[in-house]
């Protein structure tokens, strides 16, 4: 049982994640096409890195009991891919919360430069120094 307790953690961590995205529709559910093919072309590059790393001896897997053992190829355990399909939501989800975020201040900036200008062109003082 203690072999799944990465994999569990990493499942857990990418549940909380899928939470946070339905509560602010920031990706999977305001764009649900979209934001698969970004996840999935990220963790296929990334895994195609950690390929040529271990190809070239760079990467070697480490040995753990909280892993399960599984391998996608030789010396890539199960839980990369898991924990690389976390960091590319990670990566999108902060992505669009700061990309949604600036649209709202940028809309807050606008509507309040539009109340200001109003109040200004409705005031006689301001019209070229009438009195």
């Amino acid at each position: 049982m203690i072999g799944f307790a990465y994999l569990g953690a990493l499942a857990v961590s990418l549940g909380g994640l899928a939470l946070l995205d339905r509560r602010f529709r920031l990706a999977f559910w305001y764009d649900a096409r979209r934001s698969a093919w970004t996840v999935g072309l990220g963790v296929v590059g990334f895994l195609l890195w950690d390929l040529a790393g271990l190809a070239l001896g760079i990467f070697a897997r480490g040995d753990s009991p909280h892993m399960t053992g599984v391998l996608l190829a030789p010396e890539l355990p199960l839980e990369e891919a898991f924990f690389l399909t976390l960091l590319c939501y990670v990566g999108l989800l902060l992505w669009r919360w700061f990309d949604v975020t600036a649209a709202q201040r940028e809309a807050g900036r606008r509507a309040l430069a539009a109340t200001d200008d109003a109040g200004r062109s409705g005031r006689p003082d301001d019209a070229g120094g009438a009195a």
